[in-house]
């Protein structure tokens, strides 16, 4: 199989959830840690914010086939209460589904609204373009959500014969090439004159490109995914006159999705002319999971 996204991993796309392998109430993923939900049957390959998944990023074929099935029409609304009732028995949303060879079937989940490019009973061929990621069906956040299936069985290409090694992954993959595990990372970070809300921090909007002398705040931001309790998110602003703010929270539970923003307000003559810099870095157990390095002028 190809990436079926035409995206770089780990800068412009990011796999955030994987198959569930726990037969119980419980989740995990092929490396038995916690990057699953119980009973999820794909691999979801998401996009760091919804600005980036309007900007048009497209949904390719992993391998030859021919299209068997697909749905568009559906809203990019993603799933709120309001939008339940009509995402029910659809949670695909749009979606293509194409027949290979020998049983095997891939499925596309949660296409963008109008993206659909393929017509039922073409012939395609890896990395065809299917459409574009979207938000539509039973997701909060801009992904493709691709199921693998032979014979009407759910198999994880990360782990085609199901016989999971803890801490020794299958190195036979359905991959053509190498896909490498990650276990949580930073999708954004940016400055602000403020806290941002999530809503703008999903949005893909939150960063502000220039900060006056008098701005209300300087603050600086990381959005994240895969957090488990105990990890640390440490945020460091420096300025003409030295650190402004070393800050270090420690993430009290398990989130899927999550931010934190540090900073401090404008002192009374304002942020002195200069160069600044923030330091945004996600630590698991001592490690380093990712950092992301802000550069901004304020004159």
């Amino acid at each position: 199989m190809d990436l079926p996204v035409d995206c770089t991993l780990g800068q412009s796309c990011f796999v955030q959830q994987y198959v569930d392998h726990d037969p119980g109430p419980g989740a995990q993923d092929f490396t038995c840690k916690g990057l699953s939900y119980d009973t999820h049957t794909g691999t979801d390959i998401a996009l760091p914010s919804l600005s980036a998944m309007q900007d048009g990023v497209a949904v390719l074929a992993a391998a030859p086939g021919q299209v068997r099935a697909l749905r568009d029409g559906m809203p990019d609304t993603g799933l709120t209460a309001g939008t339940a009732a009509q995402i029910e028995g659809r949670e695909c949303g749009n979606g293509v589904v194409i027949s290979h060879a020998d049983g095997w079937e891939t499925q596309y989940c949660h296409l963008m609204q109008g993206s659909v490019s393929v017509t039922q009973g073409q012939m395609v061929d890896a990395g065809t373009p299917l459409g574009q990621v979207g938000l539509s069906g039973n997701t909060e956040f801009p992904h493709l959500h691709i199921a693998v299936r032979r014979n009407g069985k759910i198999v994880d290409p990360f782990d085609p014969d199901g016989q999971i090694t803890c801490g020794a992954p299958d190195p036979e993959t359905l991959w053509s090439a190498p896909v490498t595990y990650v276990p949580g990372a930073l999708l954004n970070a940016g400055f602000a004159t403020g806290i941002p809300d999530y809503a703008s921090i999903k949005a893909g909007t939150a960063a502000a490109a220039t900060i006056s002398r008098d701005a209300p705040a300087l603050v600086a931001w990381g959005y994240a995914f895969g957090g488990q309790k105990g990890d640390v998110i440490q945020i460091t602003i420096t300025g003409p006159s030295g650190t402004i703010t070393d800050h270090s929270e420690t993430i009290d539970r398990n989130q899927a999705q999550f931010f934190r923003a540090a900073g401090r307000k404008t002192p009374a003559r304002g942020w002195p002319a200069g160069d600044y810099a923030a330091s945004v870095n996600l630590i698991r157990d001592g490690i380093s999971l990712g950092e992301r390095v802000l550069n901004l002028r304020i004159d």
